[in-house]
């Protein structure tokens, strides 16, 4: 089964995910051009007393409604796939996802210090001219078919993430490798459903459970009816005492339209994980590219730690130049990566820093984080999804 990471590193606390599965998709045909509007504004502003962190501005409505309504400040991550959104209250009027015995359904997310627990309901996403009609979306905080509480194989995970404050963010746009959040929990023979992620959820209790497809909180940019087949991230070049603030733009499709067209790049094919590989130093690890982490983040004992923003690196002096070399997940297709890694301590009013990094969140992982985005245009394609590239899941810069 595919392993599915939500990653929403801020700073001097790592949100890195770790869910149980994820990924899957069928094979599409080559994109047809579209005209639709695919440039959704990306801004890094510091909120919620974050540093490189890209939001961006979601609309759900009802589906088959104009009852729609705006939220801003949503992380937009390339290390997850699925829409999730604090719900303050507003969400309630959006249609709860039910099995097929009427019952309510929930989701947990795992995070390396967390979770998010809440309601599965369906909506419609507007990003931009794009639209994913009856979207399966969590609802974060929103207790499904009147449970109380959080089931106790979730909340056993660590903190309940469900406030803005403590996620950093107003929810998470997944726009990742893969389609469906966890291909495992679709095992339709399965008398075992995979904990903990959905749950069937009454006033009594909530269990683990199997869902179908349609139950499941997707990728929504595979459920668009163009554009579809990936997304690309721009975002300008940052120096190394970082910068006040910052603008971008996600870019939905992958040489559908004239600005998502892929120029001089090299196609990093992934594997059923979303990895590829890096050799840092003469040691090769896994590694993924990662919007939704704010650093890069590996293992390298030799460069000093922050005093005050603790897992991150302060080296002396700063900046400290290295490299590292990424591969394709089965050999192929390389290219070496200079980067530099600055002091963190020192930085101050910074909502965007360019060469930032700390300890690997993950054992034996290379997660190229924000950092590795300014100055380039990263393409994403969607597993199975066909482009000018090969088919998905691969990274591209």
């Amino acid at each position: 089964m595919h392993t599915h990471r939500v990653a929403a590193c801020i700073m001097a606390m790592l949100l890195l995910a770790l869910a149980s599965c994820g990924g899957g998709g069928s094979g599409k045909p080559a994109p047809a051009p579209s005209t639709t509007a695919n440039a959704l504004a990306i801004t890094v502003d510091g909120q919620f007393n974050t540093i490189n962190v890209p939001f961006v501005s979601v609309t759900v409505c009802v589906p088959g409604t104009t009852t729609c309504q705006t939220i801003d400040h949503v992380l937009v991550d390339t290390g997850s796939w699925g829409l999730r959104l604090i719900n303050n209250g507003s969400l309630n009027v959006l249609p709860a996802v039910t099995n097929s015995s009427g019952t309510a359904l929930g989701e947990c997310t795992q995070f390396a210090d967390g979770f998010t627990w809440g309601s599965v309901r369906y909506a419609d996403i507007k990003l931009a001219g794009e639209v994913a009609l009856h979207a399966a979306i969590q609802s974060i905080g929103d207790q499904p078919g009147g449970a109380s509480g959080v089931p106790a194989d979730c909340s056993g995970t660590g903190i309940n993430e469900n406030t803005a404050a403590l996620l950093g963010a107003k929810g998470i746009l997944g726009v990742g490798l893969f389609t469906n959040d966890c291909d495992a929990c679709l095992i339709s023979n399965s008398t075992n459903p995979i904990p903990p992620v959905y749950y069937a959820c009454t006033g009594a209790a909530c269990s683990n459970t199997l869902i179908t497809p349609s139950q499941m909180v997707q990728n929504p940019v595979s459920l668009f009816p163009q554009d579809n087949n990936g997304v690309v991230l721009d975002l300008p070049a940052v120096g190394n005492g970082g910068t006040a603030s910052l603008s971008g733009t996600l870019y939905f499709g992958i040489g559908t339209q004239a600005n998502n067209t892929p120029g001089r790049v090299h196609a990093y094919q992934a594997d059923y994980y979303g990895d590829i590989l890096t050799s840092y130093k003469g040691v090769t690890t896994s590694s993924f590219i990662d919007s939704g982490s704010n650093g890069i983040f590996f293992a390298d004992s030799a460069i000093t730690q922050c005093t005050l923003s603790l897992g991150f690196y302060c080296p002396s002096p700063s900046p400290l130049p290295l490299t590292a070399t990424n591969i394709a997940a089965s050999g192929g297709a390389s290219g070496n990566i200079s980067f530099n890694i600055v002091s963190v301590d020192a930085l101050s009013n910074n909502v965007a820093a360019g060469n930032i990094g700390g300890n690997a969140a993950i054992f034996g992982w290379f997660d190229w984080g924000l950092p590795l985005f300014f100055g380039r245009k990263i393409y994403f394609a969607i597993e199975n999804a066909s482009t000018a590239l090969g088919a998905g899941p691969y990274y591209a810069y």
